[in-house]
């Protein structure tokens, strides 16, 4: 029998409904079997005197706290999505499409002597480190974009430490450089900075002022090559206008459970809060790649900054405070890829919930203090934005659903109410789910591995509030790739053990044997079900704490 096995048996038989530890657990939980007078005999007997006074007058009072404050907070997020719902819902009844309500005009090209000057001349910049995974993707289709090859420079900042990643982006620059394509490879000495110095370092070629606008993708990004098309004409013809944002397409949706349950979050990331903020306030956070800017919105602005992880996101804010305005157009679709590894998602969380967090904490007087946005524009940035979406979403699924949600199993004096626990949840969970209706039936796996991820990002968040360690951590995210995926699997190591051992996350176990305990006690004293989420949450968590997720490589 193998050493988990043990381990799980063990616990059942610890926890198990006729056990002596969760008989005492229950009679410490209702006092039911000692009286005051019992309470005071005997060294156990004030131990359990302690404990009661404690449970009545620390214990209850801290929890009941406690649940007023996710009551509050289920309550404004309940009303948030319910309103970019409803912003959303009205936009495709109306059909408000961006077309429609900005002016849009395909470029004009039939004058042949005129025909590449009516095009503006666009910067492509393409960061990565150590990308050679994918590089010669993202290059290639950034060269086989359908513009005019002198309106054109695409531009490489290449970070790369790793030599093997270095000759391989050299290589396919030399290869469309041959080709026409007017393709620069920039390399630094330094990653001061990371992405947001090499973003800022590329903008202060000579060469880039004669660019009016410039397009950024990632890595793994791999535009149509009408990108440029279908965005560009919306800065040419409306100068308010700063920032083009297009949609991301995943080309590894269906690789794992895990890529399956990110395609869900993101695409309602898009259809909901890129959507509602682009009709109501001209307004969204920059996502770092397939979108397009005004350079002189940029610059005004203050270029790229980075004091924070969130590098793209501090730009549209500083752009919006100038009374820049922007536009999502879900239409225009670009490929990329998914983190299909644990490891690698976390690093992306981390980078996505703490950085907003520190964002706000850097910005919140500094929109406060702005004199060319209106009153409704700040509050929309300060509360809408960043605490309800970036702040209160992950405290308040974390500390209700995996916290407070089980400890009302063990203290029965907590009450909280079906709004909360049923019909808000479901009603949010069905929002959500609408952005992705072929993935309806993993509903339930989505419930639960948000739930584990929202540890991960509350934590984050907290640091990001507080300014504390890894407040400035910036791990990229790695990227597998099909050549990379094919070698894996061909080249799977046979040290299960050494491997296993790699991927404990103790956080999770710990939170895990927290939830499965109440579930236990629940199951044994309960008068109702809830045991069944409290279950399945404690196994959502141990699958996660043992590593057995995402891109799983066999032995062989």
């Amino acid at each position: 029998m193998s050493p988990l096995m043990k381990f799980f048996l063990f616990l059942y038989d610890y926890l198990s409904p006729s056990s002596w530890f969760l008989v005492q657990i229950h009679n410490l939980a209702t006092l039911s079997d000692t009286t005051d007078d019992v309470v005071r005999s005997g060294i156990i007997g004030e131990i359990i005197y302690i404990w009661k006074q404690t449970r009545i007058f620390v214990f209850i009072p801290i929890l009941k706290c406690l649940v007023t404050i996710c009551l509050v907070m289920s309550l404004l997020l309940f009303i948030e999505r319910v309103y970019m719902s409803i912003v959303v819902v009205f936009v495709k009844l109306l059909r408000r499409t961006p077309e429609k309500v900005h002016k849009w005009e395909a470029i004009n090209d039939d004058d042949l002597e005129l025909a590449n000057t009516n095009y503006p001349m666009v910067l492509i910049q393409i960061p990565m480190y150590n990308e050679k995974e994918v590089c010669q993707l993202s290059i290639g289709a950034a060269c086989r974009l359908s513009w005019p090859l002198d309106r054109m420079i695409i531009q490489v900042l290449d970070d790369s430490t790793d030599p093997a990643s270095k000759e391989l982006v050299n290589a396919e620059c030399d290869k469309w450089a041959r080709k026409g394509i007017n393709i620069m490879s920039e390399i630094r000495d330094n990653r001061i900075g990371y992405k947001a110095g090499a973003l800022k370092a590329g903008m202060m070629h000579n060469y880039v002022k004669q660019c009016e606008f410039v397009a950024i993708f990632d890595a793994d990004f791999q535009p149509d090559p009408d990108f440029l098309e279908r965005t560009i004409p919306f800065l040419i013809h409306n100068h308010e206008i700063s920032l083009v944002q297009c949609r991301w397409k995943f080309v590894n949706a269906n690789e794992c459970l895990m890529t399956r349950m990110q395609e869900m979050s993101l695409n309602y990331h898009f259809v909901a809060e890129q959507e509602s903020g682009s009709s109501i306030h001209a307004f969204f956070g920059f996502n770092g790649t397939a979108g397009v800017w005004r350079i002189a919105a940029l610059n005004e602005a203050g270029g790229w900054k980075d004091r924070t992880t969130v590098e793209d996101m501090d730009l549209a804010v500083r752009a919006c405070l100038h009374g820049w305005k922007f536009v999502y157009v879900h239409d225009v679709e670009v490929k990329n890829e998914l983190p299909s590894t644990f490891k690698a998602y976390r690093f992306q969380q981390h980078r996505w919930s703490c950085g907003p967090a520190n964002l706000w904490r850097k910005m919140t007087m500094e929109i406060l203090q702005n004199k060319k946005v209106s009153a409704w524009k700040k509050l929309y940035l300060i509360y809408n934005f960043f605490f309800i979406r970036k702040i209160v979403v992950h405290i308040f699924t974390f500390v209700f659903y995996c916290l407070i949600l089980p400890a009302t199993v063990l203290f029965p004096e907590l009450k909280v109410p079906k709004w909360a626990t049923v019909y808000f949840p479901t009603t949010i969970t069905i929002l959500n789910a609408i952005a992705t209706p072929r993935s309806l039936h993993l509903l339930v796996f989505w419930i639960l591995f948000e739930n584990v991820m929202s540890m991960h990002r509350t934590k984050a968040t907290f640091i990001g509030l507080l300014e504390a360690g890894r407040v400035n951590e910036w791990v990229v995210t790695e990227k597998l790739g099909d050549t990379l995926k094919s070698k894996l699997i061909a080249k799977a190591t046979t040290k299960l053990y050494t491997r296993f051992g790699q991927r404990i996350n103790w956080r999770e176990l710990v939170v895990g044997l927290y939830i499965f305990f109440c579930g236990c006690y629940d199951f044994a004293y309960g008068g109702s079900y809830f045991y069944v989420y409290l279950f399945l949450q404690s196994c959502a968590f141990f699958v996660a704490g043992v590593g057995y997720i995402g891109t799983f490589v066999p032995t062989v």
